[in-house]
């Protein structure tokens, strides 16, 4: 697998050459395609850390929403610096809800979440974010409107506690 891991980040790389301007970024997506937990991605970022400390994209938007993903400290130990022959700092798009389930997070969910990756990342480096989107996948929708609303209220007061808290 390192092989190919080496060549999807000599063509991240290639793909933003000469990109200026506009943040750049990689999702990494540990499934989208059903509310069952247990038929997803499971395991946490390391085997992908050699390539993506490569990649000199600003953002690495995670899913860390399910204890699926891990422990933020591995990425957040390899991926806080700057970015490769730049003095311009990396950024995490943290997952804080999961799209998938039917609850809403509460804010105080996800601002312990942020204060974990706050260990490893100045607040300015953070943002806030769904463990992937809300759209619909094989004609079933991941999840109802209203939850959808909720979860992001929950992040969008998570978030005006947080720059209060470290203003």
């Amino acid at each position: 697998m390192g092989e190919e891991l080496d060549y999807a980040a000599e063509l991240m790389n290639r793909i933003i050459d000469g990109v200026s301007g506009p943040r750049t970024g990689i999702h990494i997506c540990r499934g989208n395609w059903s509310n069952r937990e247990d038929v997803l991605l499971t395991g946490d970022y390391k085997p992908l850390l050699p390539a993506l400390t490569r990649m000199k994209v600003h953002q690495y938007v995670l899913e860390y929403a399910t204890p699926r993903a891990g422990e933020i400290k591995v990425v957040g130990e390899a991926l806080s610096g700057n970015i490769p022959g730049t003095d311009i700092p990396r950024e995490l798009g943290l997952g804080v809800v999961n799209p998938r389930t039917t609850e809403a997070e509460t804010p105080e969910e996800i601002m312990d979440k942020t204060r974990l990756a706050l260990q490893h990342y100045r607040p300015e480096q953070l943002f806030l974010n769904t463990d992937c989107g809300f759209g619909c996948f094989a004609n079933r929708c991941v999840n109802v409107e209203e939850v959808a609303t909720a979860k992001i209220r929950s992040i969008v007061e998570a978030a005006k506690r947080l720059r209060q808290e470290f203003s």
